[in-house]
């Protein structure tokens, strides 16, 4: 058999670039394994990247899933890096951040020409300032406690990364391997990235945003009980009739006065809320494996053109790709990407 290993780009051998992964206790393992992946990956196509994990004294860390990570180095003796890698983990969002935590967050970051972080690791540099006045976004479900923590920073919550100056930040876990990509794109060009992607098995953009991967937010309690009254009701059937006029009638108020307390109290009108309402609807029931056609009537959009205008308004997919991508694995039909088989049987 030939060589079927993969071929190396044809170009001279590229300078070395130093890349510093910041690692410390509970961090998410996959953020620093993923995004060390594409760059071990993008070394085999002719890049020259040099992965240096540091921890804030040197020595071993226990990440999120229990399992050790070696460091390199202490931060202290971290210097002349080209990209700084800050990654996340669930504490960075669920607790006060250490301060010596931070201050090695600050020291990685000067020591390089440019920084990214993956998940809640922009937790990390938003504490430092450096995001202060930037575009940056964070894992979907910590957006919001992003951006009530560190009103200078423009919050992006549908975005897979942003890249704003030397500062690059990515949502989940996945995401910083997009983000990745994209780096060893812009240091390498796209054919070397697109390699990376397809030995990866992964997108070399990935189609839609964060919002296809959540739900619309949940909606706060409202105070006034008459607006209770008529969320209860839209979220109890979704399908039902919720014009202003009728809504307000069920109310007992004016149409007026109602789209004033949705205003006031939802920062929406009740037109988009219903939208938005009937959005998780569909998307709960195209989990559970509808149609797009049943989803659409069940959900209240009513026909199929209607439901694809929502999702691609709100979540950047039409829902038939919504459906293929959160589909089943198991119920997935014989031959299809991503099927999981059950144990061989002793005859087979």
């Amino acid at each position: 058999m030939g060589d079927t290993s993969p071929k190396r780009s044809g170009h001279a051998k590229q300078p070395e670039h130093r890349v510093g992964v910041l690692i410390f206790p509970e961090v998410t393992l996959l953020d620093v394994a993923g995004p060390s992946e594409v760059l071990h990956e993008a070394n085999r196509y002719g890049a020259n990247y040099k992965v240096v994990t540091y921890s804030l004294d040197g020595r071993p860390v226990r990440s999120s899933a229990g399992i050790a990570l070696s460091a390199n180095a202490a931060v202290a003796d971290a210097h002349d890096l080209h990209t700084a890698l800050i990654p996340g983990a669930d504490i960075l969002a669920e607790r006060a951040l250490d301060r010596e935590l931070i201050a090695a967050t600050d020291h990685l970051a000067d020591a390089a020409g440019r920084t990214a972080s993956v998940c809640t690791g922009a937790f990390l540099l938003a504490a430092t300032g450096r995001l202060d006045g930037r575009r940056a976004t964070t894992h979907w479900r910590h957006a919001a406690l992003l951006a009530r923590r560190h009103p200078r920073v423009q919050v992006e919550p549908d975005s897979l990364f942003v890249t704003d100056g030397p500062i690059a930040t990515s949502a989940g876990i996945s995401a910083g391997i997009d983000l990745l990509l994209a780096l060893v794109e812009h240091d390498h060009g796209p054919d070397l990235a697109r390699e990376v992607a397809r030995s990866l098995v992964v997108f070399m953009q990935r189609p839609g945003g964060q919002s296809q991967f959540s739900v619309p937010a949940r909606t706060p309690t409202p105070q006034r009980p008459v607006l209770r009254r008529v969320l209860d009701t839209i979220a109890a059937n979704p399908a039902g009739e919720y014009s202003v006029p009728a809504l307000a009638a069920a109310a007992g108020t004016s149409a007026r006065q109602l789209n004033r307390l949705f205003q006031h109290e939802l920062g929406t009108t009740p037109a988009r809320y219903v939208e938005l309402v009937r959005l998780e609807a569909a998307q709960a029931l195209l989990d559970a494996g509808h149609t797009v056609t049943s989803a659409a009537a069940r959900s209240g959009f009513g026909s199929d053109e209607s439901l694809r205008r929502a999702f691609v308004t709100h979540l950047g997919i039409p829902p038939t790709a919504y459906r293929q991508r959160f589909a089943s694995t198991i119920a997935a039909p014989a031959g299809t990407a991503g099927q999981l088989r059950g144990p061989a049987s002793p005859t087979s």
